[in-house]
């Protein structure tokens, strides 16, 4: 992947975290809320976080030791 598609992508998953996060909230705020789709949820969110520095580490250049 080139750095733009690089940025692009991390801006993608962002926003699809941003919206986890969201629908997180509103779910656990439900009354009956089911655990294991929150559970689902947040392991997702944390998934895509992950993703998220993964791909910001490969936009940092390698430091020679």
């Amino acid at each position: 992947m080139d750095e733009d598609a690089i940025k692009r992508r991390i801006v993608e998953l962002q926003i699809a975290h941003r919206d986890l996060d969201e629908a997180i909230e509103r779910l656990s705020h439900q009354p009956g809320v089911d655990e294991l789709q929150l559970r689902r949820l947040k392991k997702r969110k944390l998934m895509l976080r992950d993703n998220i520095a993964r791909l910001q580490m490969d936009l940092v250049p390698d430091i020679p030791a």
